[in-house]
Parts: C-alpha cells; sequence; structure tokens
C-alpha cells in the first residue's frame, strides 16, 4: 500500500502524522530500536494502527522521517548559533561537535535512527536524501569561506567518514564519542593549509 505523501497531507493530518513521529522518537530514546513497535505507537499517539500506515510503509520509514526532523532540527540550531571559529577547521569541528553531542545526549534514540535509515528498506530513500541535503547545508555553514570545488570536495569526504562512523556505532564496533573525534580529525586532516 502506498503511502500518502507529505504535501497532499490536510493541516490536521500533517499534525497527527508529526505526532506520530514525536511518538516513535520518545520509544526509541526510551529502549532504542527495538522498543518502537507499531501497535504501541499507535497506542501512545493515540490513533489508529491503519493511520500509522496511511503515512509510513514500515518501521524503518518512521524513524528515518523522525532522523529527518531531528537533523531539520540541527539545522536550525546551528542557524542560530552558527560557528564562529576563526579557522575553517576550528568551525568544521564546532559543527561536527554540535550533532555528535546530540546524538550523544540521546544514544538509543541515535541508534535507532540511523539503524532504520541504514536500512535497505527502499522507503527510506526519500529520508536518506534529506538527510544527507541538511548535513551538506550545514557542512556548508562551516566551510563557506573556502573556494566551491574544494568545498564540495570536502563536504563529500566528511560525508563518507561520518556515515562510516556511524555505522561502526550502531554495530558496536565504537562508542559515539569516537565518532566525534574521528570527524574533527578528518575535519582538520582535509583543511590543513585551507586558511
Amino acid at each position: 500500500m502506498a503511502t500518502v505523501p507529505v504535501h497532499a497531507l490536510t493541516r490536521s493530518q500533517a499534525a497527527r502524522r508529526e505526532r506520530v513521529v514525536r511518538t516513535a522518537m520518545e520509544l526509541a530514546a526510551e529502549g532504542g530500536y527495538e522498543a518502537v513497535q507499531m501497535r504501541d505507537v499507535a497506542a501512545r499517539a493515540h490513533v489508529a494502527l491503519g493511520t500509522i500506515y496511511r503515512y509510513f510503509s514500515s518501521k524503518d520509514h518512521l524513524l528515518a522521517e523522525g532522523l529527518v526532523s531531528w537533523s531539520g532540527d540541527l539545522q536550525e540550531k546551528l542557524e542560530r548559533n552558527p560557528p564562529t571559529k576563526e579557522t575553517t577547521a576550528g568551525r568544521l569541528e564546532e559543527v561536527l561537535r554540535t550533532a555528535t553531542g546530540n546524538l550523544e545526549k540521546a544514544a538509543s534514540l541515535g541508534v535507532a535512527m540511523v539503524t532504520a535509515i541504514t536500512g535497505s528498506d527502499p522507503s527510506v530513500t526519500e529520508c536518506q536524501q534529506a538527510v544527507s541535503e541538511v548535513m551538506v547545508s550545514i557542512l556548508s555553514m562551516a566551510l563557506m569561506t573556502v573556494e566551491p570545488e574544494l568545498r564540495q570536495d570536502i563536504i563529500d569526504v566528511m560525508l563518507h567518514v561520518w556515515y562510516s562512523s556511524l555505522l561502526g556505532w550502531v554495530n558496536g564496533w565504537r562508542n559515539v564519542s569516537s565518532v566525534g573525534d574521528e570527524l574533527v580529525k578528518a575535519a582538520h586532516l582535509l583543511c590543513r593549509g585551507v586558511d
């Protein structure tokens, strides 16, 4: 069954959909990926189970939408408080520490969202694209003074390092604080000689 596109929702449907996403994120924050069961989300959000499936084709789709929302909140936070360090590497480090700091504060939620968005469920493809666009935008905040071609190269490599580090974290190969450390190390290596 195809889900209803967000742009086709009425105001009340959009609010209901948002409530379902928030509820899933609450459950994930409390107990991780396994704690998010569609029936539990429906009960806590006070919606019918069928309503959830009108908006989300799977648990991974629902949690991936949570990551889209979380990423958007991070972008707004960084736009309100942009990086201020003098060097490009310093500004990039500020952005990365803010992002990974948010993950550290809600580790169970972070693992659940990353698990969902890195899965093979085709329904998360649009979410993957949306999160990638936000990550490009927030990295660009720190790299505004860098020549466009080099900026794009740095962003491309940073996204690969970020993805790899997050996979290592959700699979238990490393802890969340090492994700931030790896990103900062990559940022300083990539920005060597930029300023």
